[in-house]
């Protein structure tokens, strides 16, 4: 049974409050890496969250002419299909394969709540996104990529450990930041051999 109240009348808004109430369930969904100094797992809402501020940070360092406000709302939307898919760890292939089609459902559900024109752009940016082709879908991946190996490095490489995860999985994951940054590759290549060093990967 649900535990949300029938939608208030809010008139033409109404919808989009609607939306706003079903989104709050992304605070819920736990993701692997725990948050910096605790032993609490941050969830999919503060993850989107830190990739927002991250995306304003890195802006200069971009490396192509990226329109930030696009990347930024990229950030805040990417994850929302965990409400109904739930987070898949990213070096789980056969996993991320099998949940392709429910995150496209979810997509479909949780934009369809809003009216014209949000729903179409929000579901608009959400596919420009996985599909990775623009400059700005190029620069959102590459920093929600980064994010999790970087935080695993200040966190002695918590959800590596816990997972059994492998130096060539990360490698190998990641590979394609090479393509878009090659200085931040170089250097998370140097930062990622040493943490198997340190056993933090395998």
């Amino acid at each position: 049974m649900s535990l949300l109240s029938p939608a208030l009348d809010f008139g033409s808004m109404t919808e989009v409050f609607h939306f706003l109430m079903e989104i709050d369930k992304l605070k819920t969904v736990e993701r692997r890496t725990k948050v910096l100094g605790t032993t609490r797992q941050e969830n999919s809402a503060e993850h989107s969250w830190h990739f927002a501020v991250a995306a304003m940070s890195l802006a200069p360092y971009a490396g192509e002419a990226v329109d930030l406000q696009k990347v930024i709302q990229m950030a805040l939307l990417h994850d929302i299909v965990e409400i109904d898919a739930g987070d898949v760890l990213v070096y789980d292939l056969a996993g991320r394969a099998a949940v392709k089609e429910k995150e496209q459902a979810a997509a479909v559900r949780l934009f369809g709540l809003l009216p014209e024109p949000q729903h179409s752009r929000f579901l608009a940016l959400w596919h420009e996104y996985e599909a990775g082709e623009t400059a700005e879908a190029r620069f959102a991946l590459l920093i929600d990529r980064v994010l999790p190996v970087i935080m695993n490095l200040n966190n002695q490489g918590q959800s590596w450990v816990e997972n059994g995860v492998r130096l060539e999985q990360v490698l190998s994951r990641n590979a394609f930041i090479g393509d878009v940054h090659p200085e931040l590759w170089r250097h998370l290549e140097t930062h990622l051999h040493a943490a198997q060093q340190q056993g933090w990967l395998k």
